[in-house]
């Protein structure tokens, strides 16, 4: 239909013009205005705590205790029982969270903000890899690094990126898909180039100076932490593609480890879900498949947006790492990506490609047709709660919610 394709070419531009740049670090209760007290947001769509899966549950246990709401994990849990706590989806805060995504008032979140369009989206600062608790961990090791993140990285970085005119994001990303990233498992270079952007303005800003190489060290040790600023740029570039009318370009993926969630832009804010699926993958030494859990996370914003398992090619390393087969398969599933998206972003290229442009734009219509799931990469949380991370794998989106999805844009749009 006319409506729709001129819908989804608007989408596209929307999407291709933002301009996203991380600006500061703040307190989740000093710029989500409407989070509660004790208000817990999570990663995927809406789901209460009988339906939560073991590490979304050791979770919320965790960061009450964090937040001083409970004494220890046991009254926390019961707590959550009792219906002590509400429960929402970061995405209803335009803030999004890896994994579990725990969000509350104290935690510090990254600011990303879209200088096109003036939205601004949210996302707390990556912990690390192993038992943390974006992976459902929640011992007093998860906690005290969430106490160091919250009063001293987490202020540090505000004051550097208040004094900087902010570090924008676009040509970063661009740089790292040349140097073997996809922005999804694999954030090496780009984790670095952040750093060397960051790391003058930290300098400027400190005042203690075994505090200042805590901080370079962290980050500078962490290869995963771009991860969390890619998905507030993700947020904050899919936002304004919201509400238009006839679109059927999804706008967010999503999962809870219990349901997979999309939206698409023709229907704004409807979540249209299904059972989520396992990852397939590989699992660190002494754990496999059976002690995995279903997939989780808000980071699947990142696939829509192009990158992750859309912009393989550009990290054939990763492949090997997610289990997704040989480093020359790589390049088979950025080409399958192809085939479920309306146009390719100039960019952010492939160079194994000939320098073709991430696949971009998820039009439901497209998935549905072709029977193409979109592929994401992912890490593997252990399926008990308090274990933390035991894999990496890839994982498809379940077909289901495109279906539901294409139902809906029809009946919208009075279409048979």
């Amino acid at each position: 239909m006319e409506v729709i394709e001129r819908a989804n070419q608007e989408a596209l531009r929307r999407m291709l013009t933002a301009d996203p740049v991380l600006i500061d670090v703040l307190p989740a209760r000093d710029v989500l205005t409407d989070l509660g007290e004790r208000t817990i947001l999570h990663a995927g769509p809406p789901i209460d705590w009988p339906r939560m899966c073991g590490p979304m549950q050791g979770a919320i246990a965790g960061i009450a205790v964090f937040e001083g709401w409970a004494r220890d994990l046991k009254e926390a849990e019961a707590l959550a029982v009792e219906g002590a706590f509400d429960f929402r989806p970061n995405h209803d805060f335009d803030a999004v969270g890896p994994m579990t995504g725990m969000t509350t008032r104290s935690q510090p979140v990254m600011i990303v903000e879209n200088r096109t369009t003036g939205n601004r989206s949210y996302c707390t600062i990556n912990e690390g890899l192993g038992k943390v608790m974006r992976f459902g961990g929640n011992d007093a090791e998860v906690l005290n690094r969430l106490r160091w993140l919250r009063d001293v990285l987490g202020p540090a970085m505000g004051a550097a990126l208040r004094q900087s005119e902010g570090i924008p994001l676009k040509a970063l990303v661009a740089r790292g898909l040349t140097m073997g990233d996809e922005m999804h498992q694999r954030n090496v270079a780009c984790s670095g180039l952040l750093l060397r952007a960051l790391s003058p303005e930290l300098a400027r800003v400190a005042t203690d100076m075994e505090a200042l190489a805590k901080s370079l060290a962290f980050i500078g040790g962490n290869d995963q932490f771009f991860l969390n600023i890619a998905m507030a740029m993700g947020k904050a570039i899919m936002d304004p593609v919201r509400d238009i009318e006839g679109s059927t370009i999804v706008t967010a993926m999503s999962r809870n480890g219990t349901d997979f969630g999309i939206r698409v832009s023709g229907t704004g804010d409807t979540w249209y879900t299904a059972p989520v699926e396992m990852p397939e993958g590989l699992y660190f030494p002494g754990f496999g498949p059976e002690h995995a859990n279903p997939d989780m996370g808000d980071s699947t914003i990142v696939e829509t947006i192009g990158l992750g398992g859309f912009a393989m090619a550009a990290a054939p390393a990763v492949a090997g790492f997610v289990g997704a087969g040989a480093a020359s398969d790589a390049a088979l599933f950025t080409r399958d990506m192809g085939e479920i998206t309306v146009g390719e972003n100039p960019e952010w290229t492939i160079p194994s490609l000939d320098y073709q442009g991430v696949p971009t734009g998820i039009d439901i219509r497209l998935v549905v047709e072709s029977n193409i799931a979109p592929t994401i990469n992912t890490g593997i949380a252990h399926k008990e709660p308090g274990r933390g991370q035991v894999g990496a794998g890839v994982v498809k989106a379940p077909l289901a919610c495109f279906e539901a999805a294409l139902s809906g844009i029809a009946e919208r749009l009075n279409v048979e």
